[in-house]
């Protein structure tokens, strides 16, 4: 008598099953019982692989960041200056968490189930050491941006799920005259709501900035 065949399940699939389903459903419509349909497995049968949503949140980031790195187009390329390698890698983070909705939020106070991004890590740091900054400094640098970029996407995708997919409520045209009491504050919503790209790339450039003056090396 055959035996049954079972479904074998590996962590890293369940995530990139669960992120497919974020574009359509967002993170609160996200859940382990709708992961375990699309899988054809019973809703138990994740709970041998994640506890609880949050473990399963850390494992999904995990596979971002993976498909983060492995993009060229995140990574410095060749012998840079430290303030390039900060955009470069800011840029890419910003470009994987706008992959998926409610990325920010997903990212967002994860720890990664791996080490592989020690590696990364220690590049970065190793860069910065190298420029002249002291351990202490790189680290609060490169967090300092890292936070400015989750922060920012997060703001973004509350305002756009999706790149060019708006929220009710943020039509900047629509938000002036209900607003127009109040003029600068009115004007201002086309600076917040309009061209997120160019206000990324300024506010990233603003920090690159304040670290140079900061903690950067003195000739």
């Amino acid at each position: 008598m055959a035996s049954k065949k079972t479904t074998r399940l590996d962590p890293a699939q369940v995530a990139e099953t669960a992120l497919r389903l974020l574009n359509e459903r967002g993170l609160e419509g996200l859940t382990l019982r709708a992961i375990a349909q699309e899988l054809h497995v019973q809703a138990p049968a994740l709970y041998w692989h994640f506890k609880n949503k949050q473990a399963l949140l850390d494992e999904m980031a995990t596979v971002m960041y993976r498909q983060m790195v492995a993009d060229p187009a995140a990574r410095p390329a060749g012998d840079v200056s430290w303030q390039e390698r900060i955009l470069a890698v800011n840029r890419g983070l910003r470009a994987g968490l706008l992959r998926y909705r409610d990325g920010a939020k997903v990212y967002s106070g994860a720890r990664f189930t791996g080490t592989d991004h020690a590696a990364d890590m220690e590049r970065e740091l190793g860069a910065l050491v190298d420029a002249g900054f002291s351990l202490r400094d790189a680290v609060r640098a490169s967090t300092t941006a890292y936070l400015f970029t989750l922060g920012f996407v997060t703001e973004e995708q509350g305002t756009e799920p999706v790149p060019g997919e708006r929220r009710e409520g943020f039509d900047v045209a629509e938000r002036a005259q209900r607003m127009a009491a109040y003029p600068l504050a009115a004007q201002a919503g086309a600076e917040l709501f309009g061209d997120y790209d160019s206000g990324f790339e300024e506010g990233l450039r603003i920090i690159v900035a304040g670290i140079a003056a900061t903690y950067g090396p003195r000739d």
